[in-house]
């Protein structure tokens, strides 16, 4: 959610640290900050809400330093304000911390700093981090950010600077992400390797509960005990070029037309037409152990939820597995049931969800056998879980999730295959499953080619407040990701149901003011689907349908219409989910919407 960056080195501080944070922007973020230490030592502290523009405005031009800290915050407690924007100072501006995360014993800390006389300046609960540092600050910048952490309850990932220390950060985690990105005489702290991607391709990732000390010349990590840690450095795969929109208005829209090589990527190395089947490195499972699944449970929340709902029927119907797709937020605190020869599988685009992350930490307490399903390498889930899988979807910086679920979803396809080949699945029926998902890349080119046949229907839609988005089967949870995108960034008030359910309460709603969007592969539940459509325009509802090419009576009975190419059945939830990404951010975009940065969200949900 928010942001850390830092720099100890001999570039222009405040140029790295503004920079590092507009890499960050995609992450959610209401006001920005950077604490500038002089190589005297003094701390030179500018803060102002709303863009990184206005801060950046504000900090003056030769604002130079020994190192420095910046963050972008998404207000969790207190107000947009000034006062409440990072980084904070103690009272005598000695130290100046920056922090992600949430402080759950704050108050109390609080209320203990003031009856000693401290006097706060805001409603955080981030504050009494730089106060109680000060407090307990001996010798020892390193020393005083332990004792500190040791009185903390809650989820931190926080960088630290003194005047008593020129040329050195401290950087500490515990359940919000924290790299070091190494450099060359500099070093780098930041949330997420986008902040340091145009400096560097060398990163360490911290643990929670481990800590790191850093200057221009070298960094050490160690644990709350003062133990060294010995870190591997890992090189980011990422290019540069990849967190740039090249050429395309959002990167919501870049992200949407690099779908064809996303999917590609999910799929490279994984097919093998000599055994028809699947192959999945880093499951860290036995062909015995992977033959004995009896059942699947994926935890997820958000966009990836809607890909396990999905993942989930494809397992069922093509493995013939029972699986069920849950809420990570509701996992842990139900305290669940672990069936013997269950697969867990946590899904989570950024691998830093917090409530994906704190659900597979419980399952994995229990006994559970977990895997992630991850896009960054490197993340909390992807660190912690028995096995997994990477996306490969390369870096996805707008809010709005929409590569990361057609990627997630490839990887369901593959799993699929890949237990329906140990099971029952013929070598003839899996070579057919490998030529519907290679007619993928060049069937959703042909979606992307016809977007301006998107924007249009778009134009004509974007001025009603309420919309129902309807599926059947496996497009059921397409609906509900449809509804979910365009809720997120239009605003439009959208909901996502099952088309078979409209008539037990949903039709209420259904009038000339409130359209649907309807969603009509060519399977088994079509003709259901149709007789739903039929109930919506006897009640004066307009329908958007998403139909399969050559469906005159489809055509016949919706006010518009988008055709996708012809497919294997199974192939239709990732096929149809593009067109509605597309509708929404046309609509987002004829409402003058931020598309990328939607109002209120942020792109790593790392707080409960």
């Amino acid at each position: 959610m928010c942001g850390i960056v830092g720099y100890c080195g001999y570039r222009r501080t405040a140029q790295v640290l503004l920079e590092g944070l507009k890499r960050l922007e995609y992450r959610g973020y209401d006001s920005a900050g950077i604490c500038i230490q002089s190589t005297a030592g003094a701390l030179d502290v500018v803060k102002r809400t709303g863009k990184i523009s206005n801060l950046q405005n504000a900090v003056q031009e030769g604002a130079e330093g020994a190192c420095g800290i910046g963050h972008t915050r998404w207000a969790t407690h207190g107000e947009v304000n000034e006062s409440n924007a990072h980084p904070h100072n103690d009272a005598a501006d000695e130290f100046s911390v920056v922090h992600n995360g949430i402080i759950e014993n704050y108050l109390q800390l609080k209320q203990g700093l003031e009856a000693e006389g401290t006097v706060f300046r805001s409603t955080t609960d981030s504050e009494v981090i730089a106060h109680l540092v000060a407090k307990n600050y001996r010798d020892s910048l390193e020393q005083a950010v332990r004792d500190t952490l040791f009185l903390l309850k809650g989820t931190y990932g926080i960088a630290v600077i003194s005047s008593r220390e020129p040329g050195r950060i401290i950087g500490a985690r515990n359940g919000s992400p924290l790299v070091i990105g190494v450099g060359d005489n500099e070093m780098f702290l930041a949330s997420d390797v986008t902040a340091v991607l145009a400096y560097t391709r060398q990163a360490v990732y911290l643990n929670d509960g481990e800590m790191v000390s850093i200057t221009d010349k070298e960094f050490t990590t160690l644990d709350l005990h003062d133990r060294i840690i010995q870190k591997q450095i890992e090189l980011i795969d990422w290019e540069l070029e990849q967190i740039e929109r090249q050429g395309y208005k959002h990167f919501m829209e870049k992200e949407i037309h690099e779908q064809p090589e996303s999917i590609y990527r999910a799929f490279q190395g994984r097919l093998n037409t000599e055994t028809a089947a699947a192959h999945l490195g880093g499951l860290n499972m036995t062909l015995q152990e992977l033959r004995q699944v009896e059942r699947i449970r994926v935890i997820a929340a958000g966009t990836s939820y809607h890909a396990g709902m999905i993942g989930c029927t494809l397992l069922e119907q093509i493995a013939r597995i029972p699986s069920y797709a849950e809420l990570s937020s509701e996992v842990r605190y139900r305290n669940p049931v672990i069936e013997p020869n269950s697969l867990y599988i946590a899904v989570s685009q950024s691998g830093e969800t917090a409530d994906t992350l704190y659900a597979l930490r419980e399952l994995k307490r229990k006994g559970a056998k977990v895997l992630g399903m991850c896009n960054v390498v490197g993340s909390t889930i992807a660190r912690e879980s028995d096995g997994g899988v990477y996306l490969h979807s390369g870096p996805e910086i707008a809010v709005a999730s929409t590569k990361a679920f057609t990627s997630q979803l490839s990887v369901f396809y593959l799993l699929s295959l890949m237990f329906a080949r140990m099971k029952h699945c013929s070598m003839e029926d899996g070579l057919k499953f490998i030529s519907a998902l290679q007619e993928v890349y060049d069937q959703i080119r042909d979606i992307l080619g016809r977007a301006s046949d998107i924007r249009d229907i778009a134009k004509k839609y974007s001025h009603y407040r309420h919309m129902l988005f309807l599926g059947r089967g496996k497009t059921f949870p397409v609906a509900l990701e449809g509804a979910l995108k365009l809720k997120e960034i239009s605003y439009i008030h959208a909901e996502g149901y099952s088309a078979a359910e409209i008539k037990h309460g949903p039709i209420a709603l259904i009038d000339e003011h409130t359209p649907s969007v309807v969603l009509v592969p060519d399977d088994f539940l079509r003709d259901k689907v149709i007789s739903n459509m039929k109930e919506v325009k006897a009640r004066k509802g307009k329908i958007f349908a998403v139909a399969v090419e050559g469906d005159r009576e489809v055509q016949d009975i919706a006010d518009d219409v988008f055709f996708v190419p012809k497919a294997w059945e199974h192939i239709y939830p990732l096929l149809m989910v593009v067109p509605l990404q597309l509708f929404s951010y046309y609509c987002a975009l004829e409402l003058g919407c931020d598309v990328d940065r939607p109002r209120n969200l942020a792109k790593s949900v790392t707080v409960e």
